[in-house]
């Protein structure tokens, strides 16, 4: 009698779960496009919910008063910035294409004068035009969907909103309804936060500063555009292995095209040496301050995140992969070390 009431609650709870599977995947597909949304609200709320509770708790600030206080400013100090590079980037989208063609010839200059001292063959004439087009294809592309239109910005405070002024409520919630222990479901939660914070502050300070670095060089070195660069450099300071030298070696070829060595020579020692420099120092002491995260869930992380969710994914591709590590662990600690205690007590 006992096993046909166990198998039947084995099927309910069996049919249950492929039913919210369904139901999910369906939501999901539906909901995709909002999907960068509300990754941006989960980010700024892991970034605003200690002041959110110090305002309502502390303060006696009414919620909703205190949440878009804390809206605006997270819009002043966080994407007002972010908006303003944006519109830099994109009003240079024109000299961005004629600066590739530049490149294009600068390297063919570069390449041609090497083959010439070294008598070898580096690259034909046909691949260099190739690497040119694909330039100038993706540059307007790439600045184009690098920020979240205004319609994702609209929804990702919108849903901020809500998260904010029913904060506790929902965490209560999180904590009751996620089926794990409880010191499980704390440690989610503080490593969540942490990764967040690790994500959404580290790479974007380290990228900041490293524009700055490479304005300072760029200014004094006398660059067409510094500014434009700083931008570049900011951005690409984000990207994983290649990092900032996107922005600083094609100065480097257009240097040594235009027969300014000496520039050239100064410009390679400043990108790798000062510039990289920064990005190393700052990765192994401040992004290790706010989280210990791993090089290589840096890495392919930030190459799933763009695919995934866009420029947001540079903070959740990385948050997936160190998600997932931690789900394993949270799974051997709730299952796996359960039974080998149980067979360790029946020897």
């Amino acid at each position: 009698m006992s096993t046909n009431v166990i198998d039947q609650n084995r099927v309910r709870q069996v049919f249950f779960i492929v039913l919210l599977l369904l139901l999910g995947i369906l939501l999901f597909l539906q909901l995709y496009s909002f999907v960068p949304a509300v990754l941006g609200a989960i980010t700024l709320y892991a970034l605003l919910r200690k002041g959110m509770f110090y305002l309502v708790d502390k303060k006696k600030w009414r919620k909703g008063g205190a949440a878009l206080i804390l809206m605006l400013a997270s819009f002043i100090v966080i994407l007002l910035p972010v908006g303003l590079l944006a519109n830099m980037l994109s009003s240079k989208v024109t000299y961005a294409i004629q600066h590739s063609n530049e490149l294009v010839i600068a390297i063919k200059k570069v390449v041609a004068n090497l083959e010439t001292k070294l008598n070898v063959t580096i690259s034909s004439e046909e691949n260099i035009n190739k690497l040119g087009s694909v330039i100038a294809q993706s540059l307007p592309r790439i600045l184009g969907a690098t920020f979240n239109t205004l319609t994702t910005v609209f929804f990702m405070y919108f849903i901020l909103y809500f998260m904010l002024v029913n904060g506790k409520n929902m965490e209560q919630a999180l904590y009751e309804y996620i089926p794990l222990k409880d010191e499980n479901v704390k440690k989610l939660g503080k490593e969540v936060n942490t990764m967040v914070l690790s994500n959404a502050i580290g790479i974007p300070l380290v990228a900041f500063a490293q524009g700055l670095v490479g304005l300072v060089g760029y200014l004094i070195l006398g660059v067409d555009e510094p500014f434009f660069w700083f931008g570049v450099t900011c951005i690409a300071g984000m990207l994983p292995v290649v990092g900032a030298a996107l922005a600083y070696v094609p100065l480097i070829i257009i240097f040594f095209a235009h027969d300014q060595n000496v520039k050239g020579i100064i410009m390679a020692f400043y990108g790798f040496g000062v510039i990289g420099t920064v990005d190393n120092v700052l990765r192994f002491t401040l992004l290790k301050k706010l989280g210990n995260v791993h090089p290589l869930t840096t890495v392919f992380g930030v190459i799933i995140g763009l695919n995934l969710f866009g420029f947001i994914g540079l903070i959740f591709g990385p948050l997936l992969i160190s998600l997932f590590m931690l789900l394993l662990k949270i799974y051997s600690n709730e299952f796996i070390v359960k039974q080998r205690t149980i067979g360790h007590m029946e020897n």
